[in-house]
């Protein structure tokens, strides 16, 4: 009884081996994609024109931020009536700055989120379209790791230059 069950347990085992042998895998490189696809080169050049304005004036935020600092750290007498104004105004600049900090990382979250989304769909279909005319069984993105072998990155990225 317990040969029967290790011996059907090894055909199992080689009929599995056999079937995986004939599986054709790919992997794409997500991060790569975003990295250096013509589409999403171009969406991260986008956003940062449009976002340009915002940030120069965090920029200068910060800057006047550390001014103050400089000139408060200057300014040792603990009574001063200039000191206590910069004392506020630093205060009154930090939580500008931290308010107008955390609306341009939301705002910047969501129009990347918006423009990468294109690329993502366009890249999808770009795998979709390699897997049918090149008979992949699986194409797997965002893994551990997987053999360059498999790695179908750089046929993505030359059809989306297309």
């Amino acid at each position: 009884m317990m040969l029967r069950t290790v011996l059907f347990g090894l055909t199992l085992l080689g009929a599995a081996q056999a079937q995986a042998a004939d599986l054709k895998m790919g992997y794409v490189n997500t991060e790569r994609v975003y990295r250096e696809a013509a589409p999403a080169v171009n969406a991260q050049k986008k956003l940062e024109k449009e976002f340009a304005a915002r940030e120069a004036d965090l920029k200068r935020l910060a800057a006047r931020g550390k001014e103050l600092e400089a000139g408060i750290g200057r300014n040792k007498a603990a009574d001063s009536s200039e000191r206590k104004a910069m004392e506020r105004e630093l205060a009154s600049v930090e939580r500008e700055y931290a308010a107008k900090m955390r609306d341009y990382r939301d705002d910047l979250n969501q129009r990347r989120n918006e423009e990468f989304a294109s690329v993502q769909e366009r890249a999808n279909r770009i795998i979709k379209v390699i897997a049918d005319r090149e008979q992949y069984d699986v194409i797997l993105q965002d893994v551990v790791y997987v053999s360059p072998k498999h790695d179908i990155t750089a046929k993505v990225l030359k059809e989306l230059e297309k």
